[in-house]
């Protein structure tokens, strides 16, 4: 784990609307990374976005100081006004080696997240890895690494009640509507079809809410929703010309510009001056604050569920105790299959040397006393060498796997 380096910035020393400038669209994150890899000796890289926390997890030999963060941040290029790049590098967090390693093994079984507890935590994170190594920014190592993130989250959710009667962002915010008592036949306007708005969809189909209306940039993508929810659906171009009307705006996207701008809201009321409700737990917020500022609305937010997700930490304690010790117990499992792995690299190569010194001494240094022989004397020669070259290929990794693990 030498070179294992994560830089992270958090719900712990940033606040969300200031987070949420430093997300990644789709879109650009390619040619981001592929600056990065290119300008800062980076080898292996991926990028982990979520409603609390950007993270930079990846592979170098340099020493990870406030000179690297701010190159790193430079040439990211996000266009941030340098008194944001400021504030980002005064607040980060790094982790390097094995420190890098139980940071992120405590992210994916949520210990780390503003709910702990929440299993999506480990869902977003094999989908931001797969995204980067399909992208070509992962090899062997971060593959390795995965792995045991993965085994340990699905250990400590399996062995601890860490995530029994889960409180999630989505179910915190579904208590607050809730509080709010809204009708049966409200008007429900749904923006995005990721996951966290179908787990609050859910949510309220389960309580017998059905008026849904939803918007998506493709509204091919939100099929499965609309199926789901028995909804009508539009692309999100059309938002400022919905003449429905609506209760309730729920609205969860990878924007990184305001989707609900005062201009579209307006549009939407179509003179209505009754006070709505608005579940924006988009970071940075599809909601613009002038909305929030200049009409009547009860605001539902990541930022405001901040308490609530407090108070279930304290709850779970004795779960959290039990999930660092099973992770504790992997990290040291992890260092032995990283030094197997290692010697599996290095004895790579021979299968290959076996087989062509086998084709030397059949075909060459052998070659005119085998061509004397006659045919089941050959078939027989064959098999002894194709049973020392298997012998001779698996005895050596068996060999050095064994001196490790004794030496361990």
């Amino acid at each position: 784990m030498e070179y294992l380096k994560i830089i992270a910035f958090t719900h712990k020393q940033i606040d969300l609307k200031s987070l949420g400038k430093l997300v990644i669209c789709e879109q650009t994150l390619d040619d981001r990374l592929k600056n990065i890899q290119a300008e800062l000796s980076i080898k292996e890289i991926f990028y982990v976005g979520t409603c609390n926390r950007v993270e930079f997890i990846f592979t170098t030999a340099e020493v990870v100081d406030k000179e690297f963060i701010s190159r790193f941040l430079h040439v990211l290029n996000m266009g941030l006004p340098e008194e944001y790049m400021e504030s980002f590098i005064s607040n980060v967090s790094v982790y390097e080696r094995v420190e890098a390693f139980n940071h992120l093994l405590r992210t994916s079984c949520s210990l780390e997240s503003l709910v702990v507890g929440e299993k999506e935590i480990l869902a977003q994170l094999r989908k931001a890895y797969e995204c980067c190594r399909v992208a070509g920014f992962t090899g062997d190592y971060m593959r390795t690494v995965m792995e045991r993130v993965v085994k340990t989250a699905k250990e400590v959710y399996t062995h601890t009640n860490i995530s029994k009667n889960p409180v999630s962002v989505v179910s915190l915010a579904y208590r607050k509507l809730r509080d709010l008592n809204m009708c049966a036949n409200s008007r429900i306007l749904i923006i995005g079809s990721g996951e966290t708005n179908k787990n609050l969809a859910q949510y309220l189909k389960k309580h017998k809410y059905s008026n849904f209306s939803i918007f998506n940039r493709t509204v091919e993508n939100a099929a499965s929703m609309v199926k789901d929810l028995n909804a009508a659906a539009y692309p999100l171009s059309e938002l400022e010309n919905f003449e429905g009307g609506f209760d309730v705006i729920i609205t969860c996207t990878g924007s990184t510009e305001p989707i609900i701008t005062e201009n579209i809201y307006r549009k939407l009321l179509k003179g209505d001056t009754g006070k709505k409700i608005i579940v924006d737990l988009a970071v940075p917020n599809d909601t613009a604050p002038e909305v929030i500022q200049n009409f009547p609305v009860h605001y539902i937010e990541v930022e405001s569920l901040k308490e609530t997700a407090r108070k279930n930490i304290q709850e779970r304690y004795e779960e959290l105790v039990h999930a660092e010790g099973i992770i504790e117990q992997n990290i040291k499992e992890f260092d032995l299959v990283l030094r197997q792995r290692k010697i599996e690299i290095a004895m790579s190569s021979v299968p290959r040397k076996i087989k062509e010194i086998k084709h030397t001494a059949i075909n060459g240094v052998f070659a005119d006393e085998i061509s004397t022989m006659d045919e089941n004397s050959r078939l027989i020669l064959e098999r002894v060498m194709n049973y020392m070259e298997k012998k001779c290929i698996s005895v050596p990794m068996v060999m050095a796997k064994e001196i490790l693990v004794k030496n361990s």
